[in-house]
């Protein structure tokens, strides 16, 4: 019965991800919270695994996505080697950030995370490309790449809402920004997913099926199901107004951020 709850919630993650255009991360963690407590889990590293287990589901579906974009030319695999050690950097420390943390201070920082991403899609917030810039120093980018991923991974995302505003930013065009912003997302995600087992482990998590903060059962079914209904969400987003699926999905996330504010509040 539990795997079919992680099946169902892949299957609407997906979907939603293909739908949206967006990562299922900000999706998949508030169904997690909420299966988690009513299995009556121990309620100090709920969210913590809700997290973790999130980052480990996009290692599969950017890998999917990646693939798509590679065919089509549109990653920049020179930008995505300036950013990537630090995105790996950032993505570990992060989850070692989020371990320290509690439950309820993660809740309280992905509440408002949640909310702030609903404004800049809701408000229609977006950076106009000028060609004439051109992306920093190397350095520079391995700075940025890790800032992006110690956020990503304390708030279980692949970084897409922060990495594709900063390529914009700096000339590279919305379809390359998504496409190598989806491969940015694959190194967020092992080196994330691999912080949460690690942390988990040494903080000794007493859950069934788990590997640290990484719920085994879940990652399998939201992991597989994601992967296939992503498609069918692509293909429904077609049919309809980009700008109403932008306000429905910003009105979605306003709802989860302004929950995980309560409850982060209210404990």
């Amino acid at each position: 019965m539990e795997l079919i709850i992680y099946l169902l919630i892949g299957a609407i993650a997906g979907f939603a991800a293909g739908l949206f255009g967006v990562g299922g991360g900000l999706i998949i963690i508030p169904i997690l919270y909420v299966v988690f407590t009513h299995l009556n889990y121990d309620p100090s590293v709920i969210m913590h695994m809700a997290v973790g287990t999130s980052l480990a589901t996009i290692i599969v579906t950017s890998m999917s996505s990646v693939s798509a974009h590679h065919k089509r030319g549109a990653v920049l695999w020179s930008v995505f080697r300036n950013l990537a050690p630090g995105l790996v950097m950032g993505a570990f420390l992060g989850a070692g950030i989020a371990d320290y943390m509690s439950g309820h201070g993660l809740q309280l920082l992905i509440g408002f995370f949640a909310v702030w991403v609903a404004y800049k899609m809701f408000s229609g917030a977006h950076v106009e490309v000028d060609p004439s810039r051109q992306l920093p120093s190397t350095g520079k980018q391995l700075f940025v790449g890790a800032g992006i991923g110690v956020a990503s991974a304390i708030f279980g995302i692949g970084g897409g809402s922060l990495t594709v505003p900063y390529l914009n930013r700096h000339g590279v065009v919305m379809q390359k920004a998504v496409a190598t912003s989806a491969a940015c997302g694959l190194p967020i995600a092992v080196a994330g997913a691999l912080g949460f087992m690690w942390f988990g482990h040494r903080a000794e998590v007493n859950v069934p099926n788990t590997i640290g903060y990484i719920h085994v059962y879940a990652f399998f079914g939201i992991a597989v199901m994601s992967f296939i209904t992503a498609k069918f969400g692509a293909k429904v987003a077609h049919r309809l107004s980009p700008a109403m699926l932008k306000k429905c999905f910003a009105g979605l996330l306003v709802v989860v951020g302004l929950y995980f504010i309560y409850q982060g509040f209210s404990s």
